[in-house]
């Protein structure tokens, strides 16, 4: 067979690679923020108070962040977590940890105790920066519950359960040997500029930039390893992606803890001279008048916080006509006061383990070249398709496992060997389902392990549940397949619907009817209370404990 003939798909070479700048985390920071100096970086509202900081700013506050840490004997290489919510300091945090040759470890303000303290050991934290109140949690008291010595007072912890750990800060009410956001920054106020200057300089590209972790929706966080190089890469080529410059005003309030939207908001706002438009949690009223306020031109969401956001109480009160990189199919989209014509690159393919985009088309590519494909692959980047038993890649177009390797591909797992993580030639086998065509598009088809076969035919999830999200009044939905005698597999949707709201199983079928092939209709179609299902901070639902709530409630 001759090479063109296999499902192998590469991007261009990375040399070639437009618009790209220092490739460490530190490097990246202090070129956008030379380049684009007295212009707002961030604005913030907390309690009635506005704060605004702009690029200079943020520069000086991730250095005096970073000469705290050096100061509690942070070297190179070690462990920072931070766990924050969308707010200057998880910036100043992250980028002073990176500064002071650290490696950040972001953790989910989502996390349960449990949660915590496995992701905590696991990636060994020196140094731990939390936000102590978020909604009803208190962190600095599930803190000193996991480690009762964080109680006491004093000043040096020594803890069996979590070893590494040596200092816990918090912004809020400090507690025992927690101390206060203001306490700890005291402590750099005496490390000279030049030792920063110096630790950032002995950053090298290969190193480990930053540490994220999936968001497990079937089992434990994995905490995955991304180089200062893969980072930064990314970081630089989101701008490009959106095709977004200086009037960015980018608002989110999904957690850049998670990779995703790490790059997707800060890369894309910073690296074009934008203004990030924070809001520590969602909440949609508040929102609206956010963007209003500040007057926003780009929205970052979940699909399902666009129906909440139509829902909230002063949709129609709110002039949002700032707006400008929102897709026309997006739910925000709808306000009297939007019109848009921008498009967003949603023809992409990305992982976690690839400090996010591995494939995409940029904004503004026309339908005709896209084609429903998840895009060509980056600079940089190589794809092959492969046997999911055999690994033996497949002809050009096979549907078969997506493999992926190149320059953003994660440095490893946390605990877990390298050769346990990727094949024996360097790709990491995603689980995802896909294949290539002769044009060098990649097309996700889901995940290989959701795949419902249902009377011999291949039915994914995704693209049900896509569908049926746009049904009126649900607010989100989960399609599985569940055991039957006769198809092995029939179609499941358990649909989770606005408060108000209510619909019948007909009317959900009904409404798939329309974009489904009639294979991939829900055969069965269940609705639960949203406290009924478990799900995680980044709205996904685990797999598991649903098939086990669908399985009870048809046996009943």
């Amino acid at each position: 067979m001759a090479e063109q003939e296999y499902s192998i798909i590469k991007g261009d070479d990375l040399a070639d690679e437009p618009e790209i700048g220092g490739l460490t985390l530190g490097g990246w920071l202090r070129e956008v923020c030379d380049q684009h100096r007295s212009r707002e970086a961030l604005v913030f509202t907390e309690n009635g108070e506005r704060v605004v900081w702009t690029y200079t700013q943020l520069w000086d506050r991730a250095n005096e962040v970073a000469r705290a840490l050096l100061a509690i004997g942070i070297a190179k290489g070690n462990r920072v977590g931070v766990m924050m919510t969308n707010r200057p300091e998880f910036l100043s945090s992250v980028w002073g940890a990176a500064l002071a040759g650290a490696t950040p470890a972001t953790i989910s303000t989502f996390s349960t105790a449990d949660e915590l303290e496995y992701m905590v050991s696991l990636s060994a934290c020196q140094v731990l920066l939390l936000e102590r109140n978020v909604l009803k949690r208190d962190f600095a008291q599930v803190m000193t519950e996991i480690e009762p010595g964080l109680a006491l007072d004093g000043e040096e912890l020594w803890s069996s359960k979590l070893p590494f750990l040596r200092h816990v800060a918090c912004i809020g009410e400090p507690v025992g040997k927690i101390s206060s956001w203001e306490k700890f920054l005291e402590r750099g106020v005496s490390t000279p500029q030049s030792l920063v200057d110096a630790a950032s300089a002995a950053v090298a590209p290969s190193d480990a930039g930053a540490i994220f972790f999936s968001s497990g929706s079937t089992s434990k966080p994995k905490g995955i390893v991304n180089s200062h190089r893969g980072v930064a890469l990314q970081m630089w080529r989101w701008r490009r992606f959106y095709q977004t410059a200086e009037d960015a005003r980018t608002w989110s309030a999904n957690g850049f803890f998670w990779s995703g939207n790490f790059g997707m908001a800060i890369g894309t706002t910073l690296t074009a001279g934008g203004c990030l438009v924070l809001q520590k949690t969602f909440s949609p009223a508040e929102a609206l008048d956010i963007m209003a306020c500040e007057q926003a031109t780009m929205a970052i969401a979940w699909p399902h916080q666009w129906p909440q956001l139509e829902a909230a109480e002063n949709w129609n009160e709110v002039n949002l006509s700032s707006m400008k990189y929102l897709s026309p199919l997006a739910g925000l989209a709808k306000h009297p006061t939007i019109d848009v014509s921008w498009q967003e690159p949603i023809n992409a393919y990305g992982n976690t383990e690839t400090f996010t985009i591995s494939s995409i088309y940029e904004s503004g590519t026309p339908e005709s070249v896209s084609a429903g494909s998840s895009g060509r692959p980056v600079p940089g980047m190589i794809f092959k398709i492969v046997d999911p038993l055999t690994g033996q890649i497949l002809p050009l177009g096979g549907e078969g496992e997506i493999a992926v390797k190149g320059p953003t591909l994660m440095l490893g797992y946390l605990g877990v060997p390298l050769d346990e993580s990727l094949d024996s030639e360097g790709f990491l086998r995603t689980g995802d389902g896909g294949y290539v065509d002769k044009e060098g598009r990649l097309f996700w088809k889901g995940r290989l392990t959701d795949i419902i076969k249902t009377g011999g035919a291949n039915v994914s999830p995704a693209e049900i549940d896509s569908v049926i999200r746009n049904a009126p009044g649900v607010k989100f939905t989960q399609t599985v397949g569940m055991p039957h005698d006769t198809l092995g597999e029939i179609v499941v949707a358990c649909v989770v619907m606005h408060e108000g709201c209510s619909a019948e199983a007909s009317d959900i079928q009904s409404f798939a009817k329309q974009k489904l092939a009639s294979y991939k209709v829900p055969r069965v179609v269940m609705f639960f209370a949203e406290d009924d299902i478990e799900i995680t901070g980044s709205a996904k639902i685990k797999t598991a404990d649903l098939k086990a709530l669908v399985a009870k409630s048809l046996d009943q």
